[in-house]
């Protein structure tokens, strides 16, 4: 990990920017930049009430900028939205009442160590989008999911159970390289986004 990862704040109104630029600038695992530090390495922080169009359009903005993690704080959020947020590059999503510093510093160190993070009820949601969206993909064709191998079955298990690339690294004698391609590896032959969306298929075809 950097030494600092650079995070840039964006809400929809100042006193939101404020409030979390004041509550992560003590943390010593954060620099703070304006949007013109943005890059491939930074975190961004996006502040709303709910998810609408608008809301949509500046995280693709933020995307095409060559930001891949957003950590999405929301006080209310469609179930309808949960792939919508996936595609533009929403890695992580946690509530306003939870977003503490200790939590936010959390996400951010996992969000830059390339890993997602969804609350159990949104992830349960994710799941049941994933698996309605691979039945409709693969029943025309009358095709089947392809079985993971062992060792993917044995990372996804972990991830499924809360485990960061480090820990399940160490648990299975892996380096944390292999961890994350094994998990690239899995996203990319099942179309995946992200390592959630690969939890959530596995787990509804019944592959973990």
């Amino acid at each position: 990990m950097r030494t600092r990862i650079p995070v840039y704040v964006h809400a929809e109104d100042p006193i939101s920017k404020a409030g979390l630029e004041a509550t992560l600038k003590a943390r010593p695992e954060v620099i703070l930049v304006d949007e013109d530090g943005i890059d491939d390495t930074s975190v961004v922080i996006k502040a709303v009430d709910g998810l609408d169009e608008d809301t949509l359009l500046t995280l693709r903005s933020l995307s095409r900028k060559g930001c891949r993690r957003i950590i999405l704080v929301i006080s209310a959020l469609e179930e309808s939205a949960l792939l919508s947020l996936t595609e533009v590059g929403v890695c992580a999503v946690v509530c306003r009442s939870e977003a503490t510093a200790p939590r936010l510093a959390q996400l951010i160190v996992s969000a830059d160590a390339g890993e997602g993070t969804l609350p159990p009820e949104l992830l349960g949601r994710l799941l049941q989008q994933v698996g309605r969206l691979q039945r409709q993909a693969l029943a025309p064709a009358d095709l089947r999911p392809v079985a993971l191998t062992d060792r993917e079955t044995k990372i996804l298990r972990l991830v499924a159970d809360g485990y960061g690339t480090r820990e399940i690294a160490t648990r299975l004698c892996y380096s944390e390289r292999t961890v994350k391609s094994v998990l690239h590896d899995i996203t990319s032959r099942f179309r995946l986004k992200n390592r959630s969306q690969a939890v959530a298929y596995a787990l509804r075809e019944g592959l973990i």
